[in-house]
């Protein structure tokens, strides 16, 4: 059987597909930063893929900079838009994205004797990423520690008489 003549087939792997829609999600504000990315089991249902398929699509976005991963807890939007919905500094969009959308910047130029201002700021978001990285950690962990104290409340309380 071929395909209709008009309709141009898309070629990609599935998992690319699930993650176009996943990124158009997020940039259009349905999942916003901080907020809970739906399950691997959730992605199989919802694209109809399998589960290494669905995984391949969080690693995409993921390697994006859109997302992050807690071990044992899930995928998390980043915050990476300022109000605009432009992507800020720290988020480097894939090649393809930039190209469509037209928004190639050319590589700055620094004059003879001028310092490089492209490693102070290169420096700079490396920082600024680190410590947001340590700033997830620790939120993770105070939530653990907030349903362990909880746990021990209750523990404690006399039994109903």
């Amino acid at each position: 059987m071929t395909p209709a003549p008009d309709k141009k087939q898309d070629r990609r792997p599935p998992y690319q597909h699930a993650a176009d829609e996943l990124r158009r999600d997020i940039k259009q504000g349905r999942f916003k930063p901080g907020e809970q990315m739906p399950s691997v089991r959730e992605l199989q249902e919802r694209f109809g893929v399998a589960n290494m398929t669905a995984r391949s699509a969080l690693n995409v976005l993921r390697d994006e900079g859109l997302i992050y991963t807690i071990h044992g807890r899930g995928s998390f939007v980043a915050d990476v838009a300022d109000r605009t919905g432009e992507f800020t500094i720290g988020y480097n969009p894939p090649a393809w994205y930039l190209a469509k959308k037209g928004k190639e910047e050319p590589d700055a130029e620094v004059e003879e004797g001028e310092p490089g201002n492209e490693s102070a700021g290169s420096s700079l978001i490396e920082l600024l990423a680190a410590l947001r990285d340590e700033i997830r950690a620790l939120s993770a962990e105070h939530q653990e520690l907030r349903r362990e104290v909880e746990a021990l409340k209750k523990a404690q309380q006399p039994p109903p008489s």
